[in-house]
């Protein structure tokens, strides 16, 4: 049997410092513990991919925010499901960073920090797709 493909979205929020904010895994994730990503998550059933966008970055991040432009997309697979994860950029963000229990520690990092940490798969898999460039 194949197995099931799911959606996730993930946002692209930076600071003024043209930093990415990329939180890390908790240890006890079913999926990439304790590896970095960027925030987003699963878009549930009829919901729009960009209400998913913003429900997910304010679930996980505390954060407000609207969607903006497409940066890339990617399947990622695991042992019980695939997924497609599109990344976008979001704008016009307010708020303080307070992060949820699916992770343990957040923070803004440029690129050459980002290349020094382990990366979730699908991380990891888009930024190389890019080139290493956001």
């Amino acid at each position: 049997m194949d197995k099931p493909y799911g959606l996730t979205m993930r946002g692209i929020v930076k600071n003024s410092n043209d930093e990415i904010l990329i939180l890390r895994r908790h240890p006890k994730s079913r999926t990439n513990p304790h590896k970095w990503e960027l925030p987003g998550g699963k878009v549930d059933p009829g919901e729009f991919f960009d209400e998913a966008l913003v429900r997910e970055i304010k679930e996980e991040t505390n954060l407000d925010g609207a969607v903006g432009d497409f940066y890339e997309a990617i399947q990622d697979d695991y042992v019980h499901k695939r997924t497609v994860q599109v990344v976008m950029y979001l704008k016009n963000i307010t708020g303080d960073v307070a992060i949820s229990d699916e992770h343990d520690e957040w923070m803004w990092a440029n690129l050459e920090k980002i290349k020094t940490l382990e990366l979730s798969t699908a991380f990891e898999k888009v930024l190389k797709k890019k080139n290493w460039k956001i």
